[in-house]
């Protein structure tokens, strides 16, 4: 499995031993709140399962320490294989911090690089101003608005989708 390295965190797979800190993410209201309703502890596990199979998801930490910050992965299209959809959680102790932008492009150069991925789609509610910062921050684009597509607790909300092309990375790194 792999390790990614930015300046200050390391992004690695899921271990057992992060259960704990998945089911506090998970069962986290701030957290949830663009993500949807909070499962039970079993759906939970479940879900943690996956995680720990995933070839592309991971844990996000600072460099030498412990505490796990929250979690970002990439799911591969079967049907598309050089796309992917990104999806991130980050706790709220650690936002504000430049942590989700620097674990979101790290995941994507990441993806463009070695997993042979050429775009990347991300999912956003239309209320989630922090996760479009980010996105946009990175040099995702708007691509389409699925209007009350997503529900969570009976409240219908618009779903933005948002894609980075490898070329706009690459391009926007240069400008850096």
């Amino acid at each position: 499995m792999a390790i990614i390295s930015t300046p200050r965190l390391t992004l690695s797979s899921f271990q057992f031993s992060d259960w704990s800190f998945f089911q506090k993410l998970r069962e986290c209201p701030e957290v949830m709140r663009y993500m949807g309703v909070i499962a039970p502890v079993k759906d939970t596990r479940l879900l943690f399962a996956r995680r720990l199979a995933a070839q592309h998801t991971f844990v996000i930490r600072e460099h030498n320490n412990p505490t796990p910050l929250g979690d970002i992965g990439l799911q591969i299209s079967h049907l598309y294989p050089h796309e992917a959809d990104l999806g991130y959680a980050i706790m709220p102790q650690a936002r504000g911090k430049g942590i989700a932008s620097e674990a979101v492009r790290a995941v994507c150069q990441y993806a463009f690089e070695h997993v042979a991925v050429t775009a990347i789609n991300a999912y956003v509610l239309a209320d989630n101003k922090g996760s479009i910062r980010i996105l946009e921050k990175t040099g995702f684009v708007r691509t389409q608005v699925l209007e009350k597509a997503y529900e969570i607790d009976g409240i219908a909300y618009d779903d933005w989708v948002y894609r980075l092309e490898c070329d706009a990375l690459k391009s926007q790194a240069r400008k850096a």
